[in-house]
């Protein structure tokens, strides 16, 4: 999840460059649905997850 939120930051800012004004504006608000996404599931993950981590 967090590589296709940084794929679409990345296209959002060659755009910008680019000149594409509501092209990148796109790629910038899909980047920016990805990284809440991603955002919200490692929080419910830190939260919820037990992982294979030992206890001391």
């Amino acid at each position: 999840m967090l590589r296709w939120a940084l794929a679409f930051f990345i296209l959002a800012l060659i755009a910008g460059v680019l000149g594409f004004g509501g092209f990148a504006g796109d790629m910038a608000y899909i980047a920016k649905i990805f990284v809440l996404i991603f955002v919200v599931l490692l929080v419910i993950s830190l939260i919820f997850g037990r992982g294979n981590v030992p206890a001391v």
